[in-house]
């Protein structure tokens, strides 16, 4: 698969799995949400690396790399590298717990985030998704 293929099914898989985000939101599965925000952000950050023919880590925060390769990038995307990043950062670090709960305290992850938290989430994840799909028009 050509970079611009797997960058461009990265990219439409992170606006599926941020629909089912927000689905999962309106319902009142808050937790869920955020999971699912933090994946689509993975899959949409990981599109752009593609995008920019960056070999594609397996892990879950690319905002390292992505500063690493940020002249690889048009200056729009490039200027928005440093937000990407940190919402990567702060969304790998509820990956976990939006799932299982936190282990420390026994609390289940549905009483661990609110309607806010998912919320703020979806917010960032739109804004990451909004922002890979602009580097595809640069095609």
């Amino acid at each position: 698969m050509t970079n611009r293929g797997a960058a461009e099914n990265s990219i439409k898989r992170a606006g599926i799995v941020l629909q089912e985000a927000e689905a999962l939101s309106a319902a009142g599965h808050w937790n869920l949400s955020v999971r699912r925000c933090q994946e689509s952000v993975e899959l949409a950050l990981k599109g752009a690396l593609a995008w920019a023919g960056v070999e594609v880590p397996k892990v879950h925060d690319v905002g390292p790399l992505l500063r690493l390769n940020v002249g690889r990038f048009a200056p729009q995307f490039a200027e928005a590298i440093p937000q990407l990043a940190s919402i990567s950062r702060a969304l790998r670090a509820e990956r976990e717990l939006s799932f299982y709960g936190d282990p420390e305290s026994g609390i289940p992850p549905e009483e661990l985030y609110t309607e806010d938290d998912a919320l703020e989430a979806l917010r960032k994840a739109r804004f990451v998704l909004d922002q890979c799909k602009g580097i595809l028009a640069t095609f």
